[in-house]
């Protein structure tokens, strides 16, 4: 490995390591994480949608939530202003956190069709393994911190 790229992959890590930026991102998480479980529960049981689809709508309804608080709270101070910027941020972080969802719904369809486990314990275990992909490239793709 060249010294530019243990320098340039230090960077990344060290822009990564914000202990606050993180709890901000964290607490995000949990009240995304709160949106996408309870909206769950209620498509699965008010309608005829069954766990997987009904999680892809929840996962929107929480990336709205979680985008809008990261917007103008976590990284309030990263990336330009005006319309045109938060749209691409929010075309960016849909796009960033469609890795961490799909890790979230192979773990939820994992442990709910393939272990028997209830849907909603199985999509808060996968909440939880997607939330660092999510960090990492949140923070270096949508927000850009290591450019700051």
């Amino acid at each position: 490995m060249s010294e530019s790229l243990r320098k340039a992959i230090r960077r990344l890590l060290g822009a990564l390591y914000a202990p606050t930026r993180i709890s901000q991102f964290a607490g995000v998480g949990f009240v995304g994480a709160g949106v996408d479980v309870v909206s769950l529960f209620l498509l699965v049981e008010l309608t005829i949608l069954g766990p997987v689809l009904a999680k892809v709508i929840s996962w929107e309804l929480s990336i709205i939530v979680i985008f809008v608080i990261n917007e103008y709270w976590t990284f309030a101070r990263y990336g330009p202003m005006g319309p045109r910027a938060l749209g691409r941020r929010f075309v960016r972080s849909n796009l960033v956190r469609f890795g961490g969802f799909l890790v979230t719904l192979g773990v939820l369809a994992g442990l709910h069709y393939g272990v028997g486990m209830w849907y909603v314990l199985a999509n808060v275990v996968g909440i939880g393994a997607g939330f660092f992909v999510n960090y990492a490239f949140e923070s270096l793709y949508t927000w850009k911190v290591h450019r700051s």
